[in-house]
């Protein structure tokens, strides 16, 4: 039969391709923000671009240096008289450096120029010093000394005990609760199909796969290891697929190239670059890509917000990452917004069915479920006109994970947010239930989930970041030594989350969320072998392995919903935590990114055991009376018309048990606890233009 062959085969996961490819991704490093203009009025931040640095020679004479003293024209300098360490070294900084000096004296600063010699000594470790001070300085809306003061507010606070929901009451917001493949489902998302072609994609990227006990960065990890694919690819190929679906459902004169962003950090970015590049982007053009790169923030060393000192480094501040809420000051300083609505307006000038990008769909990086719920969610964006969409589970009252709430405050303010589910229940307590956070009937509470991935209306979420600048509320979280608060036992830094960018709305601002069933649309990848092995019975593992099982979970759901008979799982047990084995059910993106694609490709009465693999790689694939029981994989090219048909038996893949402290098998393997015997199976593959028939 041509482009089939059954086969027997021991060989490892696929792997990703090595091409290299000879086009640059747009790289951009955060800088202070700048106000974006709308057509209509809006409000701005003002704010200056930072002046390039002056690197002056490695070694300053007594003569040289006056004759720079007068050159700088900092007069007699009275603000470092107490400072003589500092004032001692003026002449070996540019004049930028000797503004940032002289800021950080009037902000209390002081004690980081405590141990410096005198000129002629480490004079380019101090120079270092001030590049990194300009640095923090560049990276933070209204610079480091407004971080210094919201700092002290924050920390003021945190020593007080302060309660940040003093003076509000919960309830429920309003919002939407789909049940997977019913008739509002499909409304959704044939709308959110519709809307796909208006937004732009921004992946928050910035951190490494330690807490995994994975090295690599968290995004080049596989998603499923019967195909390899890694969650960078999968996010991309989905982003295609929703790409090609909307232009085919709107019968578009052209093809828009979907905008993809993501938010790397220094740990992440030259990694991310490489297997973007190494692997031809998976296929996306390297124009609609952009990476932003978060900067760090300056730990504090005490109640006083005092610039901590790196412990290898005297000339050094230390630094920590700020937390993926910095995505939106980076968005907004990049001018990716700018130019996304720049281009929404130019659309808009023609008709409303091409008018651009409005809408900016926000996710993380390791939940291989999401753009199972995208369509939809996107869907009740545009037909609920929602400027923020929350997309959001089921919620058992006390579950550790975040709920959705509406806050109204004394004074009549409310705000639709995330409230961290230790927060919620004392909240609950002190005001509307003394029973805290209870299920209600549905037997999960009515306070949904909130699962961290945000679509938001591009031109009210530009009007917002006008009066910001991108800047979120922002937390402190200080580990104190003891119950005087005084003092910590190491030093802490500023926070902030992207989800909580609602709290500066108006009352006005139109915010909803999408709740799916957690099968459908979350499975987070996040915790290692040991911790998810520890985590008690009935809750989610989040890690490699149950990742895993629950793309096989959600894609045997999604074809029994299509009518597929899929026998029930059994149980495993791997790296200790006990999980449901699926049949091992995974497809492309492109071959379908709705149910109704799934359905339009399914007919006849076809079934898969439990033991079994069904891998379908391509667009034009369609099942009929498909009965298997082994392993069947399908790849074929998009203009090949694939038929599989049949009874389809053969020994299969089998799961191997693999301990997770055996270094001889890979890390991605290791932390699955299982890796797959690839035994015998029926391959068909259809390179050429055509139409076939596959049929055991």
């Amino acid at each position: 039969m041509e482009g089939v062959k059954n086969s027997a085969s021991t060989s490892p996961t696929t792997h990703l391709r090595k091409q290299r490819t000879q086009l640059s991704v747009v790289i951009i490093i955060s800088s202070y923000p700048r106000p974006l203009t709308l057509p209509r009025h809006s409000h701005s931040l003002t704010a200056r671009s930072p002046t390039p640095l002056i690197h002056m020679g490695t070694s300053t004479t007594p003569d040289s240096a006056a004759d720079r003293l007068a050159d700088l024209d900092i007069g007699d300098a009275e603000w470092a008289a107490s400072v003589p360490n500092l004032r001692s070294n003026l002449a070996l900084l540019s004049a930028d450096h000797v503004k940032l000096g002289e800021m950080l004296v009037e902000m209390g600063q002081s004690h980081v120029f405590e141990h410096w010699p005198e000129l002629g000594v480490d004079d380019e470790e101090k120079r270092g010093f001030f590049d990194q001070i300009a640095r923090l300085n560049a990276s933070y809306p209204g610079g480091l000394s407004s971080y210094i003061k919201n700092a002290r507010e924050l920390l003021a606070d945190s020593k007080a005990g302060k309660n940040p929901f003093d003076g509000f009451t919960p309830s429920v917001p309003s919002g939407e609760n789909l049940t997977f493949a019913d008739d509002d489902f499909i409304k959704f998302e044939q709308a959110g199909i519709e809307e796909a072609q208006h937004a732009a994609f921004v992946l928050v990227a910035g951190g490494l796969g330690e807490r995994l006990g994975y090295n690599g960065i968290k995004v080049a990890l596989p998603l499923e290891t019967s195909t390899g694919t890694c969650f960078l690819q999968h996010y991309i190929e989905s982003i295609l697929a929703l790409q090609d679906a909307s232009y085919r459902k709107t019968e578009g004169n052209h093809k828009r190239d979907l905008p993809f962003a993501i938010m790397t950090s220094d740990d992440t970015h030259a990694r991310t670059l490489s297997l973007l590049e190494s692997n031809s982007y998976f296929g996306m053009k390297p124009s609609q890509v952009t990476l932003i790169k978060q900067e760090k923030v300056a730990c504090l060393e005490d109640n006083d917000a005092r610039l901590a000192l790196d412990p290898k480094n005297k000339y050094r501040i230390q630094t920590k990452p700020h937390g993926h809420g910095d995505v939106h000051s980076l968005l907004y300083s990049s001018g990716l917004l700018k130019k996304w609505y720049v281009h929404h307006l130019a659309a808009a000038q023609n008709t409303r069915q091409d008018a651009g990008i409005r809408w900016v769909l926000f996710f993380q990086d390791t939940n291989g479920l999401l753009f199972n719920a995208i369509p939809a969610a996107l869907g009740v964006s545009s037909m609920k006109e929602y400027h923020v969409n929350s997309l959001a589970v089921p919620r058992k009252a006390k579950e550790a994970i975040g709920g959705i709430a509406k806050l109204t405050h004394a004074d009549g303010r409310t705000m639709v947010i995330n409230v961290e589910y230790n927060q919620l229940d004392p909240l609950l307590r002190a005001t509307i239930n003394p029973e805290g956070d209870v299920n209600a009937e549905t037997g999960f509470s009515p306070f949904p989930g909130n699962i961290n991935q945000l679509i938001l209306e591009l031109g009210p979420y530009i009007e917002e970041l006008n009066k910001t600048g991108g800047a979120i509320k922002e937390f402190v979280n200080p580990k104190y030594k003891d119950a005087s608060k005084t003092s910590f036992k190491s030093s802490t830094r500023l926070e902030c989350m992207m989800q909580d960018y609602p709290k500066t709305l108006p009352p006005t601002a139109r915010v909803g969320f999408t709740v799916m069933d957690a099968w459908l649309a979350y499975a987070p990848v996040k915790n290692n072998p040991e911790d998810a092995a520890k985590v008690p019975k009935g809750n989610p593992y989040h890690s490699a392995t149950s990742g895993e099982m629950a793309i096989y979970r959600a894609h045997s759901l999604i074809l029994r919903k299509a009518g597929v008979v899929v026998d029930d799982p059994v149980q495993a047990v791997f790296n200790g935590q006990e999980v449901e084995l699926w049949p091992r059910i995974t497809w492309r993106p492109k071959w379908a990114q709705t149910f109704s694609d799934v359905k339009a490709k399914i007919s006849g009465n076809s079934s898969i055991s439990q033991r079994s693999t069904l891998v379908i790689d391509g667009r034009n694939v369609f099942v009929e009376d498909l009965c298997v029981d082994g392993a069947l994989i399908v790849n074929s090219i998009d203009d090949a018309v694939v038929k599989v048909g049949g009874r389809i038996q053969n020994k299969g893949w089998v799961l191997q048990n693999v301990d997770y402290k055996d270094t001889s098998e890979h890390e991605e393997i290791r932390i699955r606890g299982f890796k797959i015997n690839k035994v015998e199976q029926l391959e068909g593959k259809y390179g050429e233009p055509g139409k076939y028939s596959l049929r055991a």
